[in-house]
């Protein structure tokens, strides 16, 4: 059961920036709410997703100051969060983890190949092209591998067509996320092409999981510049 402590502003209209201690930004697209919050010291993105027909709500990344996510979830979404994606094993992206679940009994989920270094142990093994209901939403899962073995991403389609995805830390305005060596990240660019851009369209929007909202569009362009300078 979560409870609310301080209110919490959200501000609109919704510009995809947000910085840590400031307001959450509320979008409205067809069929659903999105909720983005910044957390810790690293700047890191909590989104809450939420159907618009049926209030349930699911959240992705508890990375940071855990008393201000569960104010948001008593807020906003209170007993109606169904599930607590965790995008990769990255501990800047999990360490409220273990508080908001005591807290409130959310189940959760991430890749089996990130699974073993969370805090707690995923109820849910995510796999690439698994599909999420939450409430009359879908989401499909996406395996991006590079950033980590087990990065994924989550992408839902609005009532209008256009798709949104969340993307962790493995794309962000101006280039897909850190890799440890030139195979990793020849896999991590490989599968946001033809997983990502090969897939949507340009008007695809993009929520990493640190900074400001991007589309696809914006980024294709740059795709051979990002393959010639390796990062």
């Amino acid at each position: 059961m979560t409870t609310i402590g301080e209110v919490i502003t959200i501000d609109s209209p919704y510009t995809g920036h947000v910085s840590p201690g400031a307001n959450p930004q509320q979008r409205s697209v067809p069929g659903a709410r999105i909720v983005k919050m910044s957390v810790g010291g690293m700047d890191n993105n909590v989104y809450l997703v939420q159907c618009a027909g049926t209030g349930a709500a699911l959240l992705i990344d508890a990375a940071n100051e855990a008393e201000r996510i569960l104010e948001l979830i008593g807020q906003e979404a209170a007993d109606r969060v169904e599930l607590l994606v965790t995008t990769h094993r990255h501990p800047d992206h999990w360490w409220a983890l273990q508080d908001v679940v005591s807290a409130t009994g959310i189940p959760t989920a991430a890749h089996a190949l990130d699974a073993e270094s969370l805090p707690v142990p995923p109820g849910r093994i995510l796999a690439d092209g698994d599909k999420i209901s939450i409430g009359e939403l879908q989401f499909e899962v996406i395996h991006l591998s590079g950033h980590t073995p087990g990065s994924v991403a989550l992408a839902f389609t609005d009532g209008e067509g256009r798709t949104h995805l969340f993307t962790g830390d493995s794309l962000f305005p101006g280039g897909v996320g850190k890799t440890g060596s030139p195979e990793e990240f020849t896999s991590l660019l490989g599968d946001v092409e033809s997983k990502l851009f090969d897939r949507y369209g340009d008007d695809t929007v993009v929520y990493p999981g640190h900074g400001d909202d991007t589309t696809l569009g914006a980024e294709r362009p740059a795709l051979p510049e990002w393959r010639r300078r390796g990062w």
